[in-house]
């Protein structure tokens, strides 16, 4: 069922709004402003379109502003207790990484100084106010999750995933350049994404609250464009099998059978949609193809070392049965001429080994 906002939280809403058009610095009183009612306490609905341009726009007018921004919103992010709230605060975020200007990704991407894994850092958020918030909580942390990886695949690949600069030939360039080490890496980390998505909760709320459906579709188009990056680099994969090493194809291999996995899990949370049949044939087709070159290698490998043993274990018979005569006691010496022609010694005597 639907949650409706209570009067508790629309006077938050309202203190909140009113504090922050208070304040004496005017600049920052309107960026303050334009978040607060982007991520409101009301439990039904994501952010209005015309709430998210607004946010948008900050980060076309100054570095600056997007600065401010960013830093008001992640207060906002961290700060609150409630689970919608969270949803808001972070399918803004997920605008900005999507939508947002250069200089606006550039703030996102780097926030706090030192960026990295898991800056939203809210894989410990709970709203117990009652069950139906502790289960929307479930949403938050995935929802945040998504975006953290979201950002993680831009700084591996080099560029952010629904950039517009990107067109196709572009990134059939970008890809064939890569070195076989790049090559496998991005897979990976492109498998790690969609693996991410598909781990989204078992529960009721995306067909009850409009604001799951919003953030799981916003997270759908982000697996359509990582399925456009995985579809070129698995072509590429294909192109270049003979020329990867065993270790590399071992890492496609398992990043590939990881991807399989998760087809399942993709289109319950997508209904089908996002669905494309291609890919996946085009990825169990690589994987068996790999996989039987792996295969063959291996064999090679064993092959090779088997006999390096065998012909290694020929010379230490040979060396050590040089030494034996079956007419001498255990402990008998044996004297062996040191070489040298018409029987001598070399002038060093015989040498006694002990049988």
């Amino acid at each position: 069922m639907d949650r409706k906002i209570n009067l508790i939280d629309i006077l938050k809403d309202k203190a909140s709004i009113l504090r922050a058009t208070l304040s004496i610095n005017r600049h920052v009183s309107s960026i303050h402003v334009a978040i607060l009612r982007a991520t409101s306490h009301d439990p039904s609905s994501p952010p209005s379109e015309e709430r998210i341009a607004d946010i948008l726009d900050l980060g076309r007018s100054s570095r600056l502003a997007a600065c401010t921004c960013i830093d008001i919103l992640m207060d906002r992010l961290h700060v609150t207790q409630n689970a919608f709230v969270a949803l808001k605060c972070l399918y803004t975020v997920h605008n900005i990484v999507s939508r947002g200007s250069f200089i606006f990704r550039d703030q996102i991407s780097y926030h706090p100084s030192f960026g990295g894994r898991n800056f939203l850092n809210m894989t410990m958020f709970s709203d117990q106010s009652d069950l139906d918030t502790w289960e929307f909580s479930l949403w938050v942390r995935w929802y945040a999750a998504v975006v953290e990886q979201n950002l993680m695949v831009a700084r591996a690949i080099g560029y952010y995933l629904n950039s517009e600069n990107m067109k196709a030939e572009n990134h059939n360039k970008v890809v064939v350049a890569l070195l076989n080490s790049d090559l496998v890496a991005d897979i990976e980390v492109l498998v790690g994404f969609v693996a991410r998505i598909s781990d989204a909760p078992e529960s009721l709320s995306l067909q009850r609250n409009d604001l799951v459906y919003e953030i799981v579709k916003a997270a759908s188009e982000d697996y359509r464009a990582v399925q456009r990056e995985i579809s070129v680099r698995v072509k590429e994969v294909e192109d270049r099998v003979e020329r990867l090493s065993l270790s590399e194809l071992t890492r496609v291999v398992e990043a590939l059978r990881r991807l399989e996995d998760c087809k399942e899990r993709l289109v319950l949370l997508f209904v089908n949609r996002k669905r494309n049949d291609g890919l996946w044939e085009s990825v169990r087709k690589t994987r068996a193809e790999l996989a039987e070159t792996k295969a063959q290698r291996e064999e090679r490998r064993l092959v090779v070392v088997r006999t390096v043993s065998r012909n290694r274990g020929r010379d230490e018979l040979g060396e050590s049965t040089q030494c034996w005569n079956p007419f001498l006691e255990p402990g008998q010496l044996l004297l062996l001429p040191s070489g040298g022609g018409g029987g001598g010694w070399l002038g060093m005597g015989p040498s006694p080994i002990a049988v």
